[in-house]
């Protein structure tokens, strides 16, 4: 069961929170662009000044106001690596992990010398494979080692039982991530661009035959895709909770020797293992029994390779870099290689790196502030309940019971993750010190099956700009590196933050109660909790939100490929969640200054000023290709529409701003919806 986020983050970042962190205005007035009116386009109206200030660098296909204090923050974790690379730091230590890790990744003379040198022993054993037995051997040990070939399989807390931890199978083994690109004719040259990218990287890493091993890869992978559920149908989480024993999948999934896998994986044996996509196994059994040997090695080595490219050579990396981030995001140049050696022991040891992080730059202060803020954003939640139109009394009691039940967790877990069993040797090369990283972590993964619940594990590290809702444990998360302006900013006036933090906070409460969440309870079980009008009452309301982003144009039809339109069905849960954040933050924000309105501020009002501090979180410049790339694979909608559809179901923002009917920014009340 995946966590539902509010920004998917492609890398960890690391921000300063401290007391010499200088004092950031609460509305800065220079992010505006007066020259378009707040009725005409809210966000460039909110923003446009910003993105003049911050025009797209070539090593970014998107870069916002979170992005912008990453580079900042990039430079502190980078100093503070720096440093242990000059300490005596002990044998084992988790400290010499972190420095030993740093080095090998800014090691670029050693990195090219050994060239492909790391992949050959993996490569050797999958081109000596002589049976569909010894692939079976080998997937289970890719599996265990983090590459994903074919499918995935991770332990979970059970989503009808979530005090137990069971095994899911989910499909996977797609080299580009998403179905589309290899289904879709307009994404041919997409296509066309992954599969040059894996025969450059089959011939630098001296495979016979690049062209055709790479044909033979995609081919592999098109079948794959073809059977794959596409994205919206994958949030449907109650039609993949599909249980199985080990017995059943290997009568149910002939052609695959699942018991030869799992005993591989040391999992042998399974009572009860939940299969998220049925048909695409079924399918893929009987694709496996029947392909040809050749091919099936090609795949695998394919999925070795296109895996280990950013840590090898400079020209693994090129291949890499050219495919994935220019062609398919628009990036224009790399990171400099300390930012790509930094970001590696951030990810690796992750909550190592947290500790040291909030020792330094955390605050008690922002903590305890932050508590003040849920507690303030719980308490308006049910006065939203209770006053709810659409709802009857019966589901209000559940619904109360799970807002009451929230776990929150603030900053950092109580206690941390202990890394003094992974071990990274400096006599190995850059790339196997990764892979035992790998094998480390999906080892402590496999660890939990069969075991209680741990609930207070955190899904995040602290330094992670970001923050979650998993509801099968039915617990908001926010790390610390998120209370920092524009989302949390000390010196701000409470207005300004509860349109930042506030939102946040209230975004990811309503992902308790968005169309994944509302099927689980207060205790994080999958259970209707429903009566069955209002379960119809609240697909009605979502519906509306679904059609008020599916009507956005994202990208003019061009070389004769269709308009490309955002995706209202994929990005449902997210916009509930900005919807409900924004409705809820309002109200608290309102219960917090009633008796003590503050009055115009920067010539502003309180409700401008909610409305102008949410819409400075989504400040950013982005590429035709990223925003192409994010509507068809991402959840979340873009920051424009996050802001510009978001804002329109609210009468609190039309009177606060003027907007009236025939602007472009109004939306009649008939069209608008309200849910949380």
């Amino acid at each position: 069961m995946k966590k539902f986020f509010l920004i998917m983050a492609a890398t960890l970042t690391f921000a300063a929170c401290g007391p010499e962190q200088a004092k950031v205005p609460a509305i800065d007035l220079t992010n505006f662009d007066t020259s378009v009116s707040p009725a005409v386009d809210f966000y460039q109206y909110a923003t446009g000044g910003w993105q003049k200030k911050n025009p797209l660098r070539p090593e970014f296909a998107r870069f916002g106001t979170f992005d912008q204090l990453s580079e900042t923050n990039v430079e502190r974790l980078n100093d503070l690596f720096a440093g242990m690379t000059k300490m005596k730091t002990a044998e084992g230590s988790v400290e010499r992990k972190i420095s030993d890790l740093y080095k090998q990744g800014l090691d670029s003379v050693r990195l090219n010398q050994e060239g492909a040198a790391p992949l050959k022993a993996m490569l050797d054993k999958i081109y000596s494979v002589s049976d569909k037995a010894g692939v079976v051997a080998l997937v289970a040990e890719m599996h265990n080692t983090g590459d994903r070939p074919f499918f995935g399989s991770y332990v979970e807390s059970d989503m009808v039982d979530s005090d137990s931890q069971i095994l899911y199978f989910g499909q996977g083994g797609l080299g580009i991530g998403n179905r589309d690109y290899y289904v879709k004719p307009e994404n041919a040259a997409m296509k066309e661009g992954y599969r040059a990218f894996l025969e450059k990287v089959f011939a630098l890493a001296g495979v016979e035959n690049p062209k055709n091993a790479s044909e033979n890869a995609l081919a592999v992978e098109d079948v794959l895709a073809n059977n794959s559920w596409d994205s919206v149908k994958e949030r449907d989480v109650e039609a993949q909770y599909n249980v199985y024993s080990t017995e059943t999948m290997v009568s149910t999934f002939p052609g695959f020797d699942w018991r030869a896998y799992l005993t591989a994986r040391g999992i042998p044996e399974q009572e009860k293992v939940v299969v998220a996509e049925p048909d695409f196994f079924e399918k893929f059994g009987v694709y496996f029994a029947n392909e040809d040997l050749p091919i099936l090695k090609d795949y695998l080595a394919a999925r070795v390779i296109s895996g280990a490219a950013n840590y090898l050579s400079d020209d693994f990396y090129a291949a890499s870099f050219d495919f994935f981030s220019t062609q398919m995001s628009g990036i224009k140049e790399p990171k400099p290689r300390w930012k790509r050696a930094m970001q590696v022991p951030n990810g690796v040891l992750g909550e190592a790196v947290g500790k040291m992080y909030v020792e330094k730059y955390f605050p008690a202060s922002s903590k305890e502030k932050m508590i003040t803020l849920v507690e303030n954003l719980k308490k308006a939640f049910s006065q939203h309940i209770d006053e709810l139109d659409w709802m009857g009394a019966e589901t209000k009691v559940k619904a109360h019971e799970k807002l009451d039940n929230f776990t929150v967790k603030i900053g950092y877990p109580d206690e941390w993750k202990d890394y003094s069993d992974l071990e990274i040797d400096p006599g190995k090369s850059y790339y196997e010190n990764l892979k035992a990283a790998s094998k480390w972590r999906i080892a402590d993964n496999l660890s939990k099956l069969g075991k209680p619940t741990d609930r207070t594990e955190w899904g995040m590290s602290p330094q992670t700009v970001n923050a979650y809702y998993n509801p099968s444990t039915n617990e908001i998360c926010f790390p610390a590196a998120i209370l920092q302006p524009p989302f949390f900013n000390p010196d701000a006036d409470d207005v300004v933050n509860y349109g930042g933090i506030g939102v946040v906070i209230g975004h990811e409460m309503s992902h308790g109660f968005d169309d994944q969440g509302r099927l689980f309870d207060s205790k994080g079980n999958m259970s209707n909790w429903w009566t069955d009008e209002d379960d119809t009452k609240f697909k009605a309301k979502a519906a509306v939100l679904v059609d008020q982003f599916n009507a956005v144009e994202v990208l003019p039809a061009k070389d004769g490929n269709p308009a490309l339109m955002a995706n209202g069905e994929l990005s449902l849960g997210e916009n509930i969640g900005d919807h409900g954040g924004l409705s809820i933050a309002y109200t608290a924000m309102r219960n917090a200054i009633e008796g003590n309105d503050p009055g115009l501020i920067d010539g502003f009002t309180p409700d401008q000023r909610f409305y102008l501090s949410y819409a400075t979180v989504w400040a950013q410049n982005i590429t035709d290709q990223e925003k192409a790339r994010r509507t068809r694979q991402d959840v979340h909608s873009l920051a424009v529409n996050r802001v510009n559809v978001s804002v329109k179901n609210f009468q609190t923002f039309f009177d606060a701003f003027g907007i009236k009917e025939g602007d472009p920014m109004w939306r009649p009340e008939s069209e608008r919806t309200h849910i949380w």
